[in-house]
């Protein structure tokens, strides 16, 4: 990583916490967890100084440079994530990440952090792009993100993913069918907000029949506890049985306390409890209806809810 120096020490400070958030960004779309995007952007940058200062210098752009190497750590990474989550216990979801406040995976909190640990947040963060993210292949992932999300011409992504331009502008589309097959339409940020409230504050008043009248049939409910904490290990299905789970869910714990707060950049809900948070829940919303349900309680991926 870049040593830490004042702006006026370092006159490349500015462009170098502009490369490191970018590179964090990209990492975090990619993966999906923000320890893991720290962690491409330590490699990537080690990979630059590990560089003789000749061949530093020779580099037109050092930006794409260090993005095309980002990019090959994370096509790496998610092929070999694929193995690690056939053994992982339950579902696996994304890292949850709070509203444009600076943290880190460490969860310390923003205050006057340096804004190059800023996770940017707009519709490529959501959990629901996310999760469908994660059901297409690496090569797809990486494409996709690199030219929809931050515009990279498909000749440079030819040379990550080592494929020629044409198959990584099939790669990109293959991935966009996906995900508008997936998530068709779509909700305002308003009606969303609306009805994840009135959500929460059926669970509340344990208003069964309000509660169902939020969920769409075939709605789905997604728990990642990771081993770590009780969580239902498959999709619960149907708004009948989700409703009654989370009804459930606030019987058992008498002391739970249910707070609106964007998730990922979109109204979601923080299940606190005795003040701590215990769960992060996502959803998604289409035409007036809850869709799915993302509750993540793995303690290892709400660290910027815990500090």
């Amino acid at each position: 990583m870049p040593p830490p120096t004042g702006p006026d020490q370092d006159p490349t400070l500015g462009s170098l916490r502009t490369e490191r958030r970018r590179l964090l960004n990209l990492g975090y779309r990619m993966l999906g967890s923000v320890q893991d995007a720290e962690d491409v952007v330590q490699e990537t940058y080690a990979r630059w100084y590990a560089l003789p200062e000749e061949k530093q210098r020779s580099i037109e752009v050092p930006l794409a440079w260090l993005t095309r190497v980002a990019s090959r750590i994370c096509l790496d990474q998610l092929a070999s994530a694929r193995v690690r989550r056939e053994r992982y216990t339950g579902e696996w979801l994304p890292e949850p990440v709070r509203h444009g406040a600076t943290w880190t995976s460490t969860g310390e909190d923003a205050g006057g952090d340096d804004p190059a640990d800023r996770i940017t947040l707009d519709e490529s963060v959501s959990m629901g792009m996310l999760v469908v993210l994660d059901s297409v292949t690496p090569a797809e992932r990486v494409a996709f993100v690199l030219h929809d999300v931050f515009g990279v011409p498909f000749a440079e992504i030819a040379e990550t993913v080592g494929r020629s331009s044409a198959a990584c502008r099939q790669l990109a589309a293959s991935a966009r069918r996906r995900l508008a097959d997936q998530r068709p339409g779509g909700s305002t940020a308003q009606e969303h907000r609306r009805v994840v409230s009135a959500f929460r504050a059926a669970c509340e008043t344990g208003d069964l029949d309000a509660l169902v009248a939020l969920l769409d049939p075939a709605v789905e409910s997604r728990s990642d506890g990771g081993g770590k904490v009780r969580a239902a290990l498959r999709p619960i299905v149907g708004r009948d049985k989700v409703a009654r789970l989370f009804l459930g869910l606030m019987r058992r714990e008498p002391e739970v306390e249910l707070v609106d707060e964007d998730v990922n950049g979109t109204p979601g809900v923080v299940v606190n409890i005795h003040g701590t948070t215990f769960a992060v829940l996502a959803a998604e919303v289409r035409d007036g209806l809850i869709t799915d349900l993302w509750l993540v309680v793995n303690p290892d991926k709400l660290h910027a809810w815990t500090a």
